[in-house]
């Protein structure tokens, strides 16, 4: 089956919106501070880069590939922060992947991520449907792209080997089939032990759906014009029950 590929439109500013889903991909406050306020800081990757030893790798789950911007910034962050022998396994799912031409002209929003965006954009050309793996950094740096359902090509991965999640699918209300039970609980199956998660939604739902998972939850001050935002870590207990 042939890529569908996402449908959208650009804003004033030049930032990409959604056509299907009438959503953003990013805050048009500044996406770039919001993946870092987000995702890296509530999932305390800076200290958590900082304290991998030599040949470690860490593994950063993600609902929601979209511009790829969450990625990029987690690369820059493992750069600046780990050892130089450490590694970095990114995972991400998309069913509705930019192509080429609208993923080179979102990235060109963020100029600190330049050196990084090109690398990406060289390597998105030959992206299919379906599980790839895209190399960067001499293999230091993993990215494994799942083109396609959610939930579907989730539970192809190996149980118990994610240590943050970026929960970043479009809102809720708009997007409901990312922010599932099913998919809750695939996430604590393929979470490894103490894993932590991160979104930009405080939906009650969402957060009564992934406590049911296993997940301990917290509401945090949410970035720009957002109330709140949810944070958790797997407990003990409801890995043991996987």
């Amino acid at each position: 089956m042939p890529i569908q590929h996402a449908q959208l439109h650009w804003d004033d500013q030049g930032q990409p919106l959604s056509s299907a889903y009438d959503d953003v991909y990013f805050s048009l406050l500044s996406g770039l501070e919001e993946t870092r306020y987000v995702f890296l800081q509530h999932n305390r990757l800076s200290e958590r880069f900082a304290a991998l030893h030599s040949g470690d790798c860490m593994t950063v789950g993600e609902t929601g590939f979209g511009t790829g911007l969450n990625f990029l910034c987690c690369w820059q962050l493992f750069e600046q922060q780990a050892p130089e022998d450490a590694q970095l396994h990114f995972i991400s799912v998309e069913k509705f992947p930019l192509t080429a031409a609208d993923l080179q002209q979102a990235l060109a929003l963020w100029p600190p991520l330049q050196d990084y965006s090109e690398q990406l954009l060289q390597a998105y050309k030959n992206i299919r449907p379906g599980r790839q793996t895209l190399l960067f950094a001499g293999g230091r740096v993993r990215l494994t792209l799942l083109v396609g359902d959610a939930s579907v090509q989730l539970a192809q991965l190996d149980k118990q080997i994610v240590d943050a999640w970026f929960l970043d699918g479009f809102a809720p209300a708009k997007n409901p089939e990312m922010w599932t039970e099913e998919l809750f609980g695939l996430l604590a199956q393929l979470s490894a032990p103490g894993a932590t998660l991160a979104t930009f939604t405080s939906a009650g739902f969402v957060r009564r759906g992934l406590q049911a998972a296993g997940f301990a939850m917290q509401r945090n001050k949410g970035f720009g014009f957002k109330r709140q935002m949810l944070s958790g870590q797997l407990q003990g207990e409801a890995l043991a029950a996987q």
